[in-house]
């Protein structure tokens, strides 16, 4: 991990998740803001998603809390395992 908005994501997913060694996070820059990428199991997709969305609507406003804090803009993207 390289900044704290990363950690911050990855220690909430490994709390929700099954398989917390399988949690990966990356980070990118693109255009000026900061992509985290947050990889899970196949079978912990959709425990980080959650009914409607509702995880993970609360996983982008805690990255978004984060980020703020530190200065920065910041979007979260849930990637499906298989690369899809």
């Amino acid at each position: 991990m390289s900044s704290p908005v990363a950690a911050v994501i990855e220690v909430a997913a490994r709390a929700l998740v099954d398989s917390p060694d399988a949690v990966s996070v990356t980070e990118t820059s693109q255009r000026g803001a900061t992509v985290v990428e947050l990889t899970v199991a196949a079978a912990d997709v959709g425990k980080v998603i959650g009914r409607q969305g509702r995880t993970a609507d609360a996983l982008r406003t805690l990255l978004a809390a984060t980020a703020h804090r530190h200065g920065i803009k910041a979007t979260l993207e849930i990637r499906d395992p298989g690369g899809r």
